[in-house]
């Protein structure tokens, strides 16, 4: 249960981001659950790696390059799935802050 509500969360958050951000694009209600359902694995298998390799630069940067890591899953998920993109690097970035934001809230609501 907890797995589809958490699905389920992502996919509105990434409506959202579709809806809010100019250079993000999902053209169908497939292609919204098979980014949703994508970014989820991205960020549990590629996420890690890319945090691991980009520690030095992330510390001198005072954690702020987490974002471009976050932006760079957002884009590699639109690269992989048919149906979601993005423009620019930028959007990307600004697309993982809406979903992480959104996810944040919403699962904090969840939870109370």
């Amino acid at each position: 249960m907890s797995f589809l509500l958490h699905w389920i969360v992502t996919a509105l958050a990434l409506a959202l981001a579709s809806y809010v951000i100019p250079g993000v694009r999902i053209d169908s209600w497939v292609a919204l659950a098979a980014a949703s359902l994508v970014l989820g694995i991205v960020n549990a298998v590629i996420k890690p790696v890319l945090v691991i390799i980009t520690l030095p630069i992330t510390i001198l940067t005072l954690g702020l390059f987490y974002f471009v890591v976050n932006g760079i899953v957002f884009g590699l998920t639109a690269y992989l799935v048919p149906g979601f993109s993005v423009d620019s690097l930028f959007a990307a970035i600004l697309g993982a802050l809406v979903v992480g934001l959104t996810s944040w809230f919403v699962g904090a609501m969840i939870k109370r």
